[in-house]
């Protein structure tokens, strides 16, 4: 059984939460998400607080996923997500031209990105900030930064999150 699940989701100011046939709808001052869940997890919205009962025990195993997708709707609409990425290295750098992120990243070519339009991607200096209401977006987009040019374990050059630890190896040693 789902502990995630028993707890009730609190719906805070401003944020307002409707379930129809199925369908969650989450309305917020950041926007709006909706997202459609099977039958078998029955959500209910009262007293400001988002429950989710079990209606079929053969669904039990999506409990806590839905409740978590859930919990996540709200907090992105009322606060938002966001994840930093840092770019270390010498002449590694990123920029911003209309909708792409464009970073040099020491290949003989410059790395464009299209940025999806439901994010907001900033680039200061060697930080890169991606942010919006869907964590799942935030997340993948971040990924996909990363991974063009994730950080070795040398030097420690290329991208990593800003919260990120890299172990770093000894090297060759001189005779």
């Amino acid at each position: 059984m789902s502990r995630v699940a028993k707890k009730p989701i609190i719906i805070p100011e401003k944020t307002t939460v409707t379930v129809d046939k199925g369908v969650v709808s989450v309305k917020g001052p950041k926007g709006e998400m909706s997202r459609t869940f099977r039958p078998g997890i029955g959500i209910v919205v009262e007293n400001n607080q988002v429950t989710l009962t079990l209606n079929r025990p053969e669904d039990a195993v999506l409990w806590g996923t839905y409740a978590s997708h859930v919990r996540n709707m709200v907090q992105g609409v009322s606060e938002g997500f966001e994840k930093k990425l840092v770019i270390e290295g010498i002449g590694f750098k990123s920029d911003i031209k209309g909708n792409e992120l464009t970073m040099s990243l020491g290949y003989s070519h410059p790395v464009n990105m299209t940025i999806p339009a439901n994010l907001t991607v900033t680039a200061d200096k060697n930080i890169i900030s991606v942010s919006g209401v869907d964590k799942e977006a935030v997340g993948e987009f971040a990924a996909s930064i990363r991974a063009k040019k994730k950080p070795e374990p040398y030097k420690g050059k290329g991208i990593r999150y800003e919260t990120e630890v890299i172990r770093r190896k000894q090297g060759k040693k001189a005779a």
